[in-house]
């Protein structure tokens, strides 16, 4: 059929678009994941949507036509998997995705992270997970207590791999670029770890979380990526089923007691730097810590 009876609702502008139903936006996604529509329709949704915004029931409908078609993760003893999204990387902070997943695994918890390029210019959490001897998936695996795994997009669905690589094309982060940050890709019980980059997005990424009933906690991330800024101690809610739950209040300004990151972001100085965390020669940052035993005590761990 493919997707223009969509594209003219939404791709009449920001004041003449119209919000699709939850059931259309499945649709529409789903055919996008399909590979059931043209390069131009794709490049037309992307546009659109950039333009329009997704409204939450859309988001809901996105995640309905994407979870319809990943290959799930398990855990081979039905704790709780903690899934943590990687798509940004390091910039001008060191990447410590990793820190907080073997922070995580260490009380005997899986964690899933999932992740792709999608700036050829950061350094990758993948990168310093292959420093840490964490190699990535080849196949979508069920966890042990305690492991952690890095999943590639491609693995866990391709077509949400190819729409994100449409940014290559367009030059735009498109609705998938958020979508990833929202998914649960786990068959079983999980803790989604998400974080926004600007205030605005908290409030739709809650709304989100509470329509599809995950469990989950929010927070303003690094960068991008989902660790608390090292340097600040960020907001975090929770969400119970969909439940909202109060974490931790935010703190003004910056930490008095600074940890001691490295002045370099590339795979060998920020894999040596999380060896020394966890090895005890140099504390974990206080807001990392926190937001380890927040994730714990949502897993109930």
């Amino acid at each position: 059929m493919g997707i223009s009876q969509y594209l003219k609702e939404i791709g009449r502008g920001k004041q003449g678009a119209r919000p699709l139903a939850r059931e259309q936006a499945a649709d529409l996604f789903g055919q996008i994941l399909d590979g059931q529509v043209s390069d131009l329709e794709i490049g037309a949704f992307c546009i659109a949507m950039r333009v329009k915004g997704e409204t939450p029931d859309e988001m809901c409908g996105f995640l309905d036509a994407t979870d319809a078609r990943l290959r799930k993760v398990s855990s081979a003893s039905g704790r709780a998997v903690v899934v943590l999204p990687s798509y940004n990387g390091a910039r001008r902070l060191p990447v410590l995705t990793p820190l907080l997943a073997a922070l995580v695994a260490r009380s005997g918890l899986p964690v899933a992270i999932h992740g792709a390029a999608t700036e050829s210019t950061r350094v990758l959490v993948r990168d310093v997970l292959e420093m840490l001897d964490v190699q990535p998936s080849a196949e979508v695996p069920v966890l042990r207590d305690g492991q952690v795994a890095f999943l590639p997009t491609e693995l866990l669905c391709p077509g949400l791999k190819r729409l994100l690589d449409a940014r290559k094309a367009i030059g735009l982060r498109n609705s998938a670029h958020s979508l990833v940050k929202l998914m649960d890709p786990c068959e079983g019980p999980s803790v989604v770890v998400s974080s926004y980059t600007h205030p605005e997005y908290a409030v739709s990424m809650g709304a989100v979380f509470e329509r599809m009933g995950t469990t989950a906690l929010l927070l303003r991330g690094t960068e991008g990526e989902v660790v608390a800024d090292a340097r600040r101690l960020p907001q975090m809610e929770g969400f119970v089923r969909g439940a909202r739950l109060p974490l931790q209040e935010g703190r003004r300004g910056t930490l008095t007691d600074l940890p001691d990151l490295p002045k370099e972001v590339d795979p060998q100085t920020t894999a040596a730097y999380i060896r020394d965390v966890l090895d005890g020669r140099k504390p974990v940052p206080e807001s990392m810590g926190l937001q380890v035993e927040h994730i714990l005590r949502m897993a109930g761990a």
